[in-house]
């Protein structure tokens, strides 16, 4: 009986246990199904999300497109009614700036584009004659600059951080109609970051020092470039028969902003009471009563309070009259198309020149003309032979590529520094050096 029992109790035992194990199976199946099942919706999931992300992807590919696209029809509105709005408060024709930092530029840019450069120069300034580091010989200053080089451009520049002035040493002798033109580099200021610069012509009360104040001297035009670069103008007068005419305005149009790090190309164009003020290819500003001339006569350029890198500065008087030179005397020298150092591409700033020269031919119906380049005497003979003959082509080609000349119209020749027309002693010498000649054949 006993036997009996502990039989039964160990069958008992057995059967339990083996429900138990399969119990604990079947709790393991499930938990492997359910795992199986997770992952198995998982990457589905997985699947499906990526797909809807991809899709996702591009739809907002197009819809950047699309704001983009928005973004640039609404930019070119703001700007066309920002320009639109300049020129009924202020005779603006800004154009757009397309120029990007380190590009070669091109010479066509804004059909609006009118400005001519004097056609004798009086003063030229490219700083090549100071050794790095020191103050420019012709210059003056109540603060400190230095000459320096840069990668962003070639040549020498001065360079100024600073809360005060630096002007052109000698006053200068100007007559009605002149012209000045500089490149400037906007630079970062003492608080790191782009600080703006200041760009005075004025009658200076002291000829050999210089006009302190916020309005010095016996009044003039100043140009300022703020901080986050936008550009405005004004004028002071100290005499009481010219108070009356004092102005001052602003750029509105975003596009014309300067930024930190780079160049542009500043010129002014004076005919008497009027001034107009272009940056690269636009015209910031056309004031026809800027500066009366029965009070005031400006004989000093002045840059203050900012940080900036200067070079190229150029002042030339007399508007060239360059169809009488041309078509009536057979030659025409003009100092208004421009090439940087050592390169045979024609700059933007030319396209007032060349517009002009353009004009004329198409005029002429037939005439044909030899277009001659000439250098200064930096560098060697065959150097500059060869450089004078590659820029005589560059005119060549923009005046048939851009304007539409004839070709067959057009002769080019070259004589390096062979025949110059001042002595290469000085800055201002070697620029007259410097010249674009059309022969009429």
């Amino acid at each position: 009986m006993k036997r009996l029992i502990l039989i039964c109790s160990l069958a008992l035992a057995f059967g339990l246990a083996q429900t138990s194990q399969a119990q604990f199976l079947d709790k393991i199946k499930k938990k492997a199904e359910e795992k199986v099942k997770k992952e198995g919706e998982k990457r589905v999931e997985d699947k499906i999300n990526k797909g809807v992300e991809k899709a996702y992807d591009e739809v907002d590919k197009q819809i950047s497109g699309d704001d983009k696209k928005k973004e640039g029809d609404a930019k070119a509105k703001d700007s066309k009614q920002n320009t639109q709005k300049n020129e009924q408060v202020q005779g603006n024709t800004a154009g757009v700036n397309t120029a990007e930092a380190g590009s070669s530029p091109q010479a066509v840019i804004n059909s609006k584009y009118d400005f001519v450069p004097g056609e004798k120069v009086i003063y030229f300034d490219d700083f090549s004659q100071d050794a790095v580091g020191d103050f420019p010989a012709l210059w003056n200053t109540n603060g400190t600059a230095e000459v320096v080089t840069t990668n962003l451009a070639p040549g020498h520049w001065m360079k100024f951080i600073i809360r005060e002035t630096i002007w052109t040493d000698e006053l200068l002798k100007l007559p009605d109609n002149y012209t000045i033109e500089y490149d400037v580099i906007p630079i970062q200021g003492k608080d790191k970051r782009m600080a703006g610069w200041h760009m005075r012509l004025f009658q200076a009360k002291n000829p050999k020092a210089w006009d302190a104040g916020t309005a010095p001297g016996n009044g003039g035009f100043e140009y300022t470039v703020e901080y986050y670069g936008a550009s405005r103008f004004s004028t002071w007068f100290n005499k009481n028969e010219c108070r009356a005419a004092s102005l001052k305005g602003s750029v509105d149009d975003k596009t014309l902003i300067q930024t930190e790090n780079r160049k542009y190309h500043i010129a002014i164009w004076v005919q008497k009471s009027r001034i107009r003020l272009y940056q690269d290819q636009n015209k910031l500003f056309d004031l026809p009563k800027a500066i009366p001339t029965d009070c005031l006569k400006i004989d000093r350029l002045r840059f203050e309070d900012g940080a900036a890198m200067i070079s190229n500065v150029r002042i030339a008087v007399g508007a060239p009259d360059m169809r009488n030179k041309l078509m009536t005397e057979g030659k025409l020298v003009t100092y208004g198309i421009y090439f940087d150092v050592n390169k045979d591409v024609v700059k933007p700033e030319s396209y007032g020149t060349l517009k002009e020269i353009a004009a004329i031919l198409k005029d002429a119906q037939g005439v044909k003309v030899k277009i001659v380049g000439h250098t200064d005497s930096d560098g060697d003979d065959r150097s500059n032979l060869d450089l004078s003959k590659r820029r005589a082509a560059s005119v060549k080609n923009a005046l048939v590529n851009d304007f539409g000349i004839g070709a067959s119209l057009l002769e080019t020749d070259g004589k390096g520094e062979s025949e110059p027309v001042a002595p290469n002693d000085n800055a201002t010498n070697k620029a007259l050096n410097r010249r674009v000649e059309f022969l009429k054949l």
